[in-house]
Order: C-alpha cells, then sequence, then structure tokens
C-alpha cells in the first residue's frame, strides 16, 4: 500500500446553498470507489473542514455513478452573502478535499499517475 493524494483518484465540483456547502465526488475508476468510501468519511471531512466552523458533514453514496454527495453545514461563514473571505459560494473548498491522502494499492498509485 502507498499514500496518494485524492485527486489522482477522483475529481470533485462544489456548490452552496446559504452557509451549506455541497461536494459532488467521483471516482475516476470503479475499482477506487471503495477505497474512496473507507476512508473519506464524514468524520474526516468534518475534521478536514473543522477550521472553517464546519458544524456537521453527511455522505451520500452514489455507488452506480461512483461517486458520493457530501452535504457540510455551517461551513462558508454565513455563505455568499454574509461571508467576509473570497470564496463565499465555496468554489475552491473541493480542492481542499482533493488534498485528502488515502492508502491505496501499489498497482492503482501507478495507474493513477503522478
Amino acid at each position: 500500500m502507498v499514500e496518494i493524494p485524492l485527486h489522482r483518484l477522483a475529481h470533485a465540483r462544489a456548490g452552496d446553498k446559504g452557509n451549506r456547502l455541497n461536494i459532488g465526488l467521483f471516482a475516476y475508476y470503479p475499482e477506487a470507489w471503495p477505497l474512496i468510501a473507507g476512508q473519506v468519511t464524514e468524520e474526516r471531512v468534518l475534521a478536514l473542514f473543522a477550521h472553517r466552523g464546519a458544524a456537521r458533514v453527511r455522505r451520500y453514496e452514489l455507488p452506480k455513478l461512483d461517486g458520493f454527495n457530501f452535504v457540510i453545514d455551517d461551513v462558508l461563514q454565513g455563505g455568499v452573502n454574509g461571508a467576509l473571505n473570497l470564496d463565499g459560494h465555496g468554489k475552491t473548498l473541493s480542492f481542499r478535499l482533493l488534498g485528502l491522502t488515502l492508502r491505496v494499492p501499489e498497482a492503482l498509485a501507478e495507474r493513477a499517475g503522478p
């Protein structure tokens, strides 16, 4: 097993509704989906966004799409109309999620490229 960043196995897209962030995460390879499911947990995502005040994370599995939908509450510091930060919509926060590291078989890491 080797450790690689999530972005080598998946892509993501973020959106917002008020102070709630929604991140869609989709595996590039079907065999990566169960590895992501086991390691990108609600608890781990909540810890990743704790510094922004995230209060709760819900993960919805989309196995037929090799994907997940993460709904993160209270992470946008008030949302687009209330936040003083430069990214009130939270569009860049999908990149924070893609920076997580996962332990995967070496063969999958090689397939995923650099």
